[in-house]
């Protein structure tokens, strides 16, 4: 009798572990990335190279969904606004922060939780392969004296519209801003002739330089581009484009604020293995993306540092443009 209460007592102590489930592992399903974007723009396609190398990684599943308007706002909004338990993220972009800068969103900082930066992205000047001038100085002449030139941005009041309004003053002359949904859609009016010029990212634009549709002409950047070493920085020419300080054009992945500290590791683990895979790295290298990683806390600080000299830099430019860029 005394045994078999031994016997019942040691049962009693291991069944709750026995029967007990194993807790579940995050991520159990498919994860939604939300690119508040066209499809075939440069961060619709970094975030698909990111879905087939996580895939093959870890197994995980990246949902790309696009969610275009209001220059990314639409899309994060719907990140900020969606459940904080890690199936749901998005990717931030230096245009939204840009937009927060001059209280054209509600958005702020602190409705994410950033988990990692995909990639730095120069911007360049390109006009059609038939435009008359046939180099920068040509251009900014050309564009002086024959005021009204179009010029296509992915999106209004971001980096690449800040970029298309510094053209303009460097070369004193008027222009039109044309904005669009996505770089894709501005490539595709570049070759078509429905716009003489546009700022975009080496990434979406290459296809169409390539086949020789388009011309670069010059680097919003200090330094030449590895993948277009040929291309003039408007620096190196005399053109001053950063007069209110550094800007930099990057891509990051967020999820929503109150992100619980073990998902938002294990993202940060997914994303940084694809984006410091061999894989990424040469697709990186191969559009002209510049990758330098940052994580966590890290990235928080470098997304506060980017707002606080957009808060100045586009209140700068767009105050003292009306009339001009439009």
């Amino acid at each position: 009798m005394k045994y078999s209460r031994i016997v019942a007592t040691a049962i009693a102590a291991v069944l709750p572990f026995i029967s007990a489930p194993a807790a579940a592992q995050f991520p159990e399903k498919d994860i939604q990335f939300v690119i508040p974007w066209n499809a075939g723009g440069s961060n619709d396609i970094a975030a698909r190279q990111l879905q087939n190398i996580m895939q093959k990684q870890s197994g995980v599943g990246l949902i790309v969904e696009n969610v275009p308007g209001a220059t990314g706002s639409i899309g994060m909004t719907r990140v900020a606004r969606a459940q904080p338990d890690g199936y749901t993220v998005g990717m931030g972009t230096s245009s939204t922060l840009a937009q927060i800068a001059q209280k054209l969103t509600p958005l702020q900082n602190d409705q994410f939780t950033p988990i990692a930066r995909v990639s730095v992205d120069p911007l360049i000047l390109l006009v059609h392969k038939d435009d008359p001038a046939k180099d920068l100085k040509s251009f900014l002449a050309d564009m002086k004296a024959n005021p009204g030139t179009t010029i296509g941005t992915p999106g209004n009041n971001n980096l690449n519209h800040i970029f298309a309004e510094m053209t303009a003053r460097v070369a004193d002359a008027s222009y039109i801003n044309v904005p669009y949904t996505g770089g894709a859609k501005v490539i595709i009016d570049l070759a078509g002739k429905q716009i003489r010029a546009a700022v975009l990212k080496p990434s979406e634009s290459k296809g169409q330089i390539d086949a020789g549709n388009v011309r670069p002409l010059g680097v919003f950047a200090n330094e030449r581009l590895d993948v277009m070493p040929d291309i003039p920085t408007f620096k190196e020419l005399g053109y001053d484009v950063f007069p209110y300080g550094p800007l930099v054009q990057m891509a990051y992945v967020v999820g929503p604020a109150g992100l619980p500290d073990d998902k938002r590791d294990t993202l940060i683990k997914l994303f940084s293995n694809a984006i410091e895979s061999e894989e990424f790295k040469s697709f990186a290298a191969q559009n002209g993306v510049v990758i330098s990683p940052l994580v966590g806390d890290d990235l928080t600080k470098e997304i506060n540092d980017v707002q606080n000299t957009l808060n100045s830099v586009a209140a700068q430019v767009f105050t003292t443009s009306e009339g001009k860029k439009n």
